[in-house]
């Protein structure tokens, strides 16, 4: 599919990883830059993404001269085989990387866009592939049961006891407090700690999603652009994270890291305007260096 009025054109891919049919979509310009993207998607969902973010994303870089793939893991959307977490994509991102290279002609290196889980994910694979050189990171998912509970307490619940709406509706009763309660006290006890048992108590605990993660951004030498939504408790959980963490600190003030924030955005920049400020701060980072 070609546009006239634009200068890139879009081409359906299909690529084998482990024996089975993966399906993306190139957006390809006449003439592209020799660094590409690689849309990582997150969460349970396909190439398009919330609110067609990926979509959006991926055309409007691809006007900018810089090829981009988006495509859909094993077991999502048109790709074959079993559906697995943001774990377990390794394999499926080094086949994407593959068909990228194949696709873009005298291309130099890549670099891996994920939102949210897809973050992670990228964090996961990026520093065992050379063809990666840098990770553009939005609303990273560090989640724990502890970490989401803490977060939620600091940045909804005190948020929620400066309300005038939320006054207003218990003093006309139309507030069940009793059930709110509950619902505070549950959250409160997990950001404690408490009633967690299992694994939590062996004597040798695996390293947790934070942990493996930061171990990952250390293995990795490349750039790194970190996207944050000021409107989304993940990545207020990200950030309290990091902020609890020496060796999380020092990487994200490395100088090889930069970051921007949106004070607003939720966690899909779901607005057009937000969308377009990450697509408008992705593009002149690419550019950067």
């Amino acid at each position: 599919m070609h546009d006239r009025d634009m200068d890139y054109a879009e081409n359906v891919v299909r690529f084998s990883c482990a024996g089975e049919a993966l399906f993306g979509i190139v957006s390809l310009p006449v003439q592209p830059a020799r660094r590409a993207v690689l849309i990582v998607v997150g969460g349970p969902q396909y190439r398009v993404g919330s609110h067609r973010q990926f979509t959006t994303l991926a055309r409007g870089l691809a006007a900018q001269g810089i090829a981009v793939l988006r495509f859909d893991y094993r077991g999502m959307g048109d790709s074959e085989g079993a559906m697995r977490d943001f774990e377990a994509v390794g394999e499926d991102l080094r086949a994407a990387v593959d068909s990228l290279f194949e696709a873009v002609p005298g291309l130099d290196d890549v670099v891996i866009w994920g939102l949210c889980d897809g973050a992670s994910a990228a964090l996961f694979y990026a520093a065992g592939d050379a063809r990666v050189s840098g990770l553009v990171l939005l609303n990273p998912w560090v989640r724990t049961s502890g970490g989401h509970a803490k977060a939620t307490i600091k940045h909804y619940y005190r948020a929620r006891l400066f309300d005038p709406a939320l006054w207003k509706k218990i003093v006309r009763g139309q507030f069940d407090v009793r059930a709110a309660a509950g619902s505070f006290l549950r959250i409160a006890a997990a950001a404690l700690g408490k009633g967690q048992g299992g694994a939590a108590g062996s004597a040798v605990a695996a390293a947790s999603l934070p942990e493996r993660m930061q171990a990952g951004l250390a293995r990795f030498r490349g750039k790194v652009l970190l996207i944050i939504s000021g409107a989304d408790l993940t990545a207020q959980e990200f950030l309290d994270t990091a902020a609890g963490s020496d060796a999380w600190q020092a990487l994200l003030a490395a100088p090889r890291v930069s970051r921007q924030t949106l004070a607003e955005a939720d966690h899909t920049f779901s607005r057009r305007v937000w969308k377009e400020q990450v697509l408008h701060w992705t593009g002149d980072w690419l550019r950067s260096w």
